[in-house]
């Protein structure tokens, strides 16, 4: 099975990539299952129902959340309904919306799993005995089992990678909107990948337009920070290759940038 995963859509920017590139990445990489993180898809906080719905239309099979989840009130009127959709599943009981779906791929299932760290962010329930829990319950259906660890520091994302090595497929870090340079194989064979990166504005910071940001270092005044809607794009993104018994058998991170054009 093969997976195309996308990381955090970042305001009208980063879905105009989506709308761009994701059709034509799928017809590069031919995947089975194409998953997005969606968290930050409305101006940078949180999404709404059409722009949800926007993301499937456009070839994402599933989309995947984050601590921004809640940021936009209107996704309390559609989380339930909406089935092609995970958010961090350690947040507390009675929480709308589920933290794991079983997906038919072909003559396959996938699961897929989102949990949202702790280290320098709010403090939800353990991640690490959500896993447990939400790993236990997938292996009844399928080996296969894909896990969008949305989380702040490399040392806490790392730690979930080694914590689940051999018991899922793929430990892929969204969050910090970074890319980072250490896709491999755990020992086990647990795809593993600290930040998949960021789809948005390619010359903000962190998506955000930089004066605001570099002032509030400068004079460690608070800022409002506002989404770059305007100018070139970044999409950020993997490509993993699944066996039959559910392991990785290769991890690969992409861009797609001005320093980095799409090939066919």
């Amino acid at each position: 099975m093969r997976i195309l995963f996308v990381g955090d859509v970042m305001g009208s920017l980063g879905r105009t990539m989506i709308s761009n590139y994701l059709p034509k990445l799928k017809q590069k990489y031919r995947p089975q299952m194409t998953i997005v993180n969606g968290e930050n898809a409305a101006s940078g906080r949180g999404i709404t129902e059409k722009i949800y719905k926007k993301l499937l239309q456009d070839g994402a099979d599933l989309i995947t959340m984050g601590n921004h989840t809640w940021d936009n009130r209107e996704i309390f009127t559609f989380i339930d309904s909406a089935n092609k959709m995970v958010r961090p599943a350690n947040f507390p009981a009675g929480t709308p919306g589920v933290g794991l779906r079983i997906v038919q791929v072909n003559a396959e299932k996938l699961a897929v799993i989102n949990l949202q760290g702790r280290a320098l962010m709010n403090p939800l329930d353990d991640p690490f005995t959500k896993a447990d829990e939400l790993v236990a319950q997938a292996q009844k259906e399928t080996s296969n089992i894909f896990v969008d660890f949305h989380a702040e520091t490399t040392s806490e994302k790392q730690a979930m990678g080694w914590y689940l090595d051999g018991r899922v497929s793929a430990v892929c870090g969204t969050h910090t909107h970074v890319q980072t340079n250490d896709a491999r194989i755990l020992p086990k064979g647990t795809g593993y990948l600290t930040d998949v990166g960021m789809t948005g504005p390619f010359n903000g910071i962190l998506g955000m337009k930089k004066e605001a940001v570099i002032d509030k270092f400068i004079t460690s005044l608070p800022h409002r920070f506002e989404v770059v809607e305007e100018g070139d794009g970044l999409l950020c993104g993997a490509v993993l290759d699944l066996t039959l018994d559910g392991q990785c058998k290769k991890i690969q991170a992409f861009q797609v940038s001005p320093d980095h054009p799409f090939m066919d």
